[in-house]
């Protein structure tokens, strides 16, 4: 089933599902009873484009701590649930606009009637997850180990339970750290459900793995039209999951606005700090809400012919640098004012 035609799910003020735009997601790394820090945390996740949040709810402290935070945040508010029935129901009492859940380890089926009877007293979407490193072990010997089928098959005897006790307001995510494993699972799934999905490689890594792993199984996944949310998971600040995703999105065409900038790898005939010319420029533009490319490039001889496709570009010499604009050389300027130059520019920015 592609993203367009998938059921639409309200999570707090927001909408995931039915062709509505890929929400990014991020998961808290605070102890969520310390509600100050996890409420510092989702604000700087929130200002970096993070659209729903996730906390962990191990404890009924936990759970109560759910209140506090809704109160002092601006996106909706997910409640994610390992083993303990109570703390589902508990969260969303105190304002949880989700839950995750497998239903395969929070006990019989009575434990997940009550989850759901709560949810759905007060129309609270569930998040039905199932992950390879818990995968059912009558599944691995089914299929002789960990696959894709045992992946989809779970996430769907999950779903048939839920759907049994006469509840639809559901989201499935289907995670394994084997990107390859987890493309197949969700191209499977997408054959066999119409619910929305929520897509991420789990377990993914620290920044360069992880960023590397996730962008190409993201990639792969949600430029077949499936996928309706995503997080990037990495081992490391959360903010930088938000990052890639904004980016992962952007470059799949799925996402518009913000700078984008696009700079060469550096040779010989680089005579500048190329690199650190870059990085401030990224950082530079990462406050403009301007939907353009920009380019940085090391080589006033090659630079303008490689930035043409750009908005703006600059391109730097020994001692003199040249700022370019739809591919036209239109300035010259000493090498230490091209990141000033820049600036005015994009400050003036008119189509």
């Amino acid at each position: 089933m592609k993203r367009e035609h998938t059921r639409k799910v309200q999570i707090g003020e927001r909408v995931i599902g039915g062709g509505n735009s890929i929400l990014i997601q991020s998961m808290t790394n605070t102890r969520t009873e310390n509600v100050a820090q996890t409420v510092a945390q989702i604000r700087a996740l929130e200002e970096a484009g993070c659209e729903i949040i996730r906390c962990t709810v191990p404890t009924m402290e936990a759970a109560k701590a759910l209140s506090e935070i809704k109160k002092q945040i601006h996106i909706p508010l997910v409640a994610d649930i390992h083993f303990d029935y109570r703390m589902a129901i508990a969260a969303m009492e105190n304002g949880a606009d989700k839950i995750r859940i497998n239903p395969g380890n929070i006990g019989g089926r009575d434990k997940v009637e009550a989850v759901v009877r709560a949810a759905k007293e007060r129309k609270i979407p569930i998040r039905v997850g199932v992950n390879s490193g818990s995968l059912e072990k009558e599944l691995v010997e089914k299929y002789h180990g960990v696959t894709a089928q045992g992946l989809v098959e779970s996430a769907l005897d999950k779903v048939r339970m839920i759907e049994e006790l006469d509840y639809q307001n559901l989201v499935i995510s289907i995670k394994s750290s084997d990107v390859l494993m987890c493309v197949r699972a969700h191209e499977l799934l997408a054959q066999h459900t119409d619910y929305p999905l929520h897509v991420g490689i789990t377990e993914a890594g620290t920044l360069i793995s992880g960023n590397i792993k996730s962008s190409i199984g993201l990639a792969l996944i949600l430029n077949q039209g499936i996928g309706d949310t995503i997080r990037v998971s990495l081992t490391g600040d959360p903010v930088e999951e938000i990052k890639s995703a904004r980016l992962i999105l952007r470059t799949l065409g799925l996402r518009r606005g913000g700078i984008e900038v696009v700079s060469c790898p550096t040779c010989g005939r680089t005579k500048i700090d190329l690199i650190g010319l870059a990085n401030q420029v990224e950082k530079l533009v990462a406050d403009y809400p301007l939907d353009i490319k920009v380019a940085v490039m090391g080589c006033v001889v090659n630079g303008p012919g490689e930035a043409k496709e750009a908005d703006l570009g600059i391109a730097g010499g020994i001692g003199e640098g040249l700022l370019i604009k739809k591919g036209e050389i239109i300035r010259k300027v000493p090498e230490g004012e091209l990141l000033a130059v820049l600036k005015e520019e994009l400050d003036n920015w008119k189509a």
